[in-house]
């Protein structure tokens, strides 16, 4: 399988829906490169990548 690319909101819809009020629209509209394409992702690695990209977006943002 090749890689593929994915918009995060592909990803939840597809895998966990449930996180998608978590998240805000520009996190949602982050390019995700999948190794072996969104067909093999599974729930866990879709929270995974979720919890990754809320992390990775908020690393800079002060909290007053």
């Amino acid at each position: 399988m090749d890689m593929e690319t994915v918009k995060l909101s592909q990803i939840v819809e597809k895998l966990a829906p449930e996180l998608g009020a978590f998240l805000t629209d520009h996190e949602l509209n982050i390019s995700i490169v999948l190794r072996d394409g969104l067909s093999f992702l599974g729930t866990a690695d879709a929270v995974e990548i979720v919890q990754h990209s809320i992390c990775e977006h908020q690393r800079d943002v002060l909290i007053h």
